[in-house]
């Protein structure tokens, strides 16, 4: 798998070059650089907010709501950062999401609000793309192909959503600790663990359907504030679009980078795929380019922002000890 996602990664970055080099690069950096001060309101504003939304429906997955919202702030500025960088399939950072909050809530606990958080945001995804879907049968000319493409990735975002659902109700983590022993990473104590997480999402879904609820509709706000992101950038680089161009927009490069989850970042994927959108809504493909290479410096503000945090939060060797003694500990 890293190997696969390493060939992806260069296959990504050489398509975005061609991409660059076929589309008019002198329109797309001088559209780029005209930003200007602007920049850097684009690489902070909206997304600040958008980041606190999915950490509130985050904090909505816990079964018992005792991590403080600063804490989950951090670990999932953190672990979105690995997802974006690392080879793991955007898994890694779930991972690093659960490990920093140990000490904080068992692990069992931690984990199921990763997994939890991790449906409510694809469905929340879903039901943007549904939003998309709606105005561009709205709003798009007659003639524009966009809507068959949505139509198709929500078809896609609705049958992976359906699966991992399944998967989890149906205890679908029940291989853990069998390849966690291979390991030598102790498969009885890890089956425990397990076996609590299987449980712990049966009663989740069956018996919390408010906080179910909450984490979708903080999701589903996060992402139509994306749409907020993508009218000011449109906006900043001198096309006069309405806000439902820019929902459109941002629903299927949303939808996008769902199908292309096994490419780092969606690098190149999405860049082409905004070059499709612009193309059929009458937009220069330059501009799409260029909108999407300005999303990519926002993006990269803050993965440096969740790998200073991970430096600062992560616990030291002393704290490491701590930690393991306690676990040991019976309860």
């Amino acid at each position: 798998m890293k190997l696969l996602r390493a060939g992806l990664l260069v296959v990504g970055v050489v398509f975005l070059g061609i991409l660059v080099a076929t589309n008019d690069p002198a329109a797309i950096f001088g559209s780029i650089s005209r930003l200007g001060w602007r920049l850097a309101v684009i690489a902070c504003f909206p997304f600040a907010i958008i980041t606190a939304f999915d950490t509130l429906g985050w904090y909505f997955a816990f079964l018992h709501p005792r991590v403080p919202f600063r804490t989950l702030l951090a670990a999932r500025l953190a672990g979105e950062a690995f997802n974006l960088t690392t080879p793991t399939a955007s898994l890694g950072g779930e991972a690093v999401k659960a490990w920093l909050l140990r000490g904080r809530v068992p692990l069992d606990e931690s984990v199921l609000s990763v997994v939890v958080a991790k449906t409510t945001i694809m469905i929340g995804q879903g039901l943007f793309l549904l939003v998309g879907i709606v105005i561009t049968w709205l709003a798009a000319p007659p003639d524009s192909r966009l809507l068959g493409w949505m139509l198709w990735l929500l078809a896609v975002e609705v049958l992976a959503i359906v699966g991992f659902l399944l998967a989890q109700i149906q205890g679908g983590f029940g291989w853990v600790p069998r390849v966690l022993g291979r390991i030598g990473l102790g498969r009885s104590r890890h089956r425990e663990t397990v076996a609590r997480l299987d449980r712990g999402l049966a009663w989740f879904y069956r018996k919390e359907p408010r906080r179910l609820v909450l984490s979708i509709g903080f999701h589903f706000i996060a992402w139509l504030l994306g749409s907020l992101e993508a009218y000011l950038i449109l906006n900043f680089l001198g096309l006069e679009v309405s806000v439902e161009t820019a929902t459109i927009i941002e629903a299927l490069g949303t939808a996008v980078r769902f199908a292309t989850f096994l490419v780092p970042a969606s690098l190149g994927a999405l860049e082409g795929g905004f070059v499709a959108t612009f193309t059929a809504l009458g937009l220069a493909p330059s501009a799409g380019v260029a909108f999407g290479l300005a999303r990519r410096v926002r993006e990269v503000v803050w993965i440096a922002v969740g790998f200073a945090i991970f430096a600062v939060i992560r616990p030291g060797p002393a704290e490491e000890a701590r930690r393991a003694v306690t676990a040991a500990e019976p309860d």
